[in-house]
């Protein structure tokens, strides 16, 4: 840890010191606090306030326009960002993932029991599927019902493409079988309640909020979807990046220590209850807690479930900016309709994606990086050594629930294998 303490301006002095960065109340915005609350920025000679935002679209226009020096972000956004997908083009850079893992999918009490009721053998197998779903949405079509509405919190998000790759694996067209609507996180327990929508994709502690208050039962974990996904980044402008590399380094060390420290077991209790201040998620230590320390009740049963691996934020390399999950993102982008063909996309992942500056931060800090920037996922059903790299990296569980291999030197091959979605176009084409 000594070189994470090391002078601040060691690599030049700081372009500025006093730095406003955005978080949403979500389990996952713990390295922030954690680095502001510890004291972490502070050894870096940072002077860093945290702004809680209401929705992901405040985050991305407040650091788009500068109110925000650099925010959590979902994993998508950058690479939206600099693509103009769902919002105006601005060029991003995300040299920092802050998280793996961290969502699932739930559904109101009611439609979990009419899930039971239509299969019950479909919905006592692990991980559950949406086979049962797909079964109440043909009924309800031939009954004249209206279509079931789902929430996912921003449509460049992790949460809408797991949601979409959870109901198309089982023969359903999110485009048309169901309703999918932009909520933000804090507010989908709530509108589950008072019945506006039948489920939704969130992470937590929203999950386990609706499953506490007796609302929601949880099907499926972002972990079961894709073991060990990249969740949040650390994202800024690529403009603020190129005027603030000694500033975006010292944020990178403090945010470095602060993932190791989380991914310390000891230090999760803490970690809940500093999130549980008003300022940050608000909400009870005992809706925290159990998530943060491998613990899930999904609501299914009176059993809680041991997923040590349910939020991950420094083991398995977490940190490292994987330009190969950049794509993946724009991948789900080509499926889904929202950009067009690919000729834009490699390069704006390379743009987008820095683990130049990653590599520059984590090596001062004494860690192992990768020396590649592309993996292929999808292959490992076990823990696995990364060995290129200055030594070894520990490595997880890489697995797809519907056991697909993801390649990111062929992208149309992985695109083309999936029976729903919207055909891309090849470049030129």
């Amino acid at each position: 840890m000594a070189t994470e303490q090391a002078n601040p301006d060691a690599n030049g002095p700081l372009e500025t010191r006093e730095l406003r960065l955005g978080i949403i109340p979500l389990t996952d915005c713990a390295p922030l606090v954690v680095a502001r609350e510890l004291g972490f920025f502070a050894e870096q000679g940072l002077d860093v306030t945290l702004s809680r935002e209401a929705s992901w679209a405040n985050i991305r226009d407040k650091v788009q326009l500068g109110a925000l020096d650099g925010a959590q972000m979902l994993g998508p956004m950058p690479l939206a960002g600099s693509l103009g997908v769902a919002g105006p083009r601005k060029p991003m850079v995300t040299a920092f993932n802050l998280s793996l893992n961290g969502n699932a999918i739930t559904v109101s009490r009611r439609l979990h029991e009419r899930m039971c009721r239509r299969d019950p053998r479909a919905m006592a197998q692990r991980p559950v599927t949406a086979e049962a779903l797909r079964q109440i949405i043909e009924t309800d079509r031939l009954a004249g019902a209206p279509p079931l509405t789902f929430a996912m919190v921003f449509p460049v998000s992790n949460h809408n493409y797991q949601l979409r790759y959870w109901l198309a694996s089982a023969g359903i067209d999110p485009d048309r079988d169901v309703r999918i609507i932009v909520i933000p996180p804090q507010f989908v327990a709530s509108n589950l309640e008072c019945g506006r929508i039948d489920g939704f994709c969130v992470g937590e502690p929203w999950n386990s909020y609706a499953v506490s208050r007796g609302i929601g039962c949880s099907l499926i974990t972002s972990y079961e979807i894709w073991n060990n996904g990249p969740e949040k980044v650390f994202a800024v402008t690529e403009e603020w990046a190129a005027r603030h590399p000694a500033t975006h380094r010292a944020v990178l060390l403090a945010l470095l220590r602060a993932c190791r420290w989380l991914d310390e077991p000891d230090n999760r209790r803490t970690a809940a209850r500093l999130l549980a201040r008003p300022e940050y998620v608000g909400v009870p230590e005992s809706v925290l807690t159990p998530t943060l320390v491998g613990r899930f009740r999904d609501g299914l049963d009176n059993t809680v479930r041991y997923l040590p691996d349910f939020m991950v934020f420094s083991r398995y390399g977490a940190n490292f900016p994987w330009r190969s999950h950049g794509l993946w993102f724009g991948l789900q982008m080509m499926r889904w309709g929202q950009i067009g063909d690919y000729s834009e996309l490699e390069g704006a992942v390379q743009r987008t994606y820095r683990p130049d500056i990653y590599r520059d931060a984590a090596e001062a800090a004494g860690l192992s990086v990768p020396e590649k920037d592309w993996k292929t996922e999808g292959l490992h059903a076990q823990e696995w050594l990364l060995k290129a790299a200055r030594y070894p990296i520990r490595m997880a569980t890489d697995r797809f629930f519907d056991g697909r291999a993801y390649d990111p030197a062929d992208p149309h091959r992985y695109l083309g294998g999936f029976r729903i979605g919207r055909r891309p176009r090849r470049a030129g084409g």
